[in-house]
């Protein structure tokens, strides 16, 4: 299969990033980074989660954000909703669209939202009809699509009948989450070709953790698969607080050079993501996670 002229690249440093960082982080900075990534030309960017702050304290504020930020024509600016309350709660901030996210695995589910997959979809149900009713798109996520921490191997097959069903009740585009980063080429594209015969190609996207360093091949391996959407996270933030030495995701920066390398077009601009990269990686404190940005800033002295 040829590959994609174009690819979409969505951004989700700013909540999947950083709901894991262990020390507080300011609304201006948060509001600093979304901006940064608008300059940089991102045309999707994850802004922030409304969930409760007692489960996940660095996404307190994501109303705040929303508030704040410079939102540009043309750009999505998105959240994640997991249930009623904070759907009504994003629509309340002028949210436009928002995720939703299930599990491949029965025993990741549990331990992540403390309910099975089947009622975790139940659970979207309210969730779809208030977004139809108020026009809101909503974005499909399912993790441990690869590889579970409790589990081991996931069936892609359970894959594809989480995907379906997400898809079903609505979802526009459905993510498949390495989770934990285990996954290989082969293994991404098995599991595309299998999902595919329940999910369009065109409403599947590719999000990928680098913890065996395998992100970018299977980013690669999704493109011959005819995937043209990738979630990714600028300076490589994030990991996933339930699947221990899961790291961070792929860093965009990393993604885009690989998408220029290939002649795909983004419409990114690769000089100011990496500025913006680095601004929060300095804020955190913390090395930046692109290889792509470490290189370029050395480059520069």
């Amino acid at each position: 299969m040829s590959l994609p002229a174009q690819v979409r690249l969505v951004e989700v440093g700013p909540r999947d990033g950083l709901q894991n960082e262990a020390q507080p982080i300011s609304v201006i900075d948060k509001v600093r980074l979304v901006d940064d990534l608008t300059e940089a030309g991102m045309s999707y960017i994850e802004v922030g989660s409304f969930v409760s702050p007692k489960w996940v304290p660095q996404m307190g504020g994501s109303a705040e954000v929303f508030a704040g930020i410079a939102q540009r024509a043309g750009v999505t600016y998105a959240a994640l909703a997991p249930n009623l309350r904070g759907f009504e709660d994003a629509l309340a901030a002028g949210v436009r669209e928002v995720a939703v996210f299930a599990a491949a695995s029965e025993a990741f589910s549990q331990r992540n939202i403390n309910c099975s997959i089947a009622q975790s979809l139940e659970r979207f149900e309210p969730i779809m009809d208030a977004a139809r009713q108020h026009g809101v798109r909503v974005r499909g996520y399912v993790s441990c699509v690869l590889g579970c921490p409790y589990e081991g191997q996931v069936d892609p097959q359970q894959v594809a009948r989480v995907a379906r069903a997400l898809h079903d009740m609505g979802c526009y585009e459905v993510s498949l989450g390495d989770t934990l980063g285990t996954g290989t080429a082969g293994d991404t594209r098995r599991l595309f070709d299998t999902v595919s015969a329940q999910v369009p190609r065109e409403r599947l996207a590719g999000h990928f953790h680098d913890t065996y360093g395998q992100a970018l091949a299977n980013v690669y391996a999704g493109l011959l698969e005819g995937i043209q959407v990738f979630d990714s996270s600028v300076a490589g933030l994030g990991g996933c607080p339930y699947a221990k030495g899961a790291t961070g995701n792929v860093a965009t920066e990393d993604v885009l050079y690989l998408m220029q390398g290939l002649g795909i077009e983004t419409g990114v601009d690769l000089d100011r993501l990496v500025a913006a990269g680095q601004r929060i990686s300095d804020v955190l404190g913390r090395q930046n996670g692109s290889r792509v940005a470490r290189a370029r800033l050395a480059a520069k002295g």
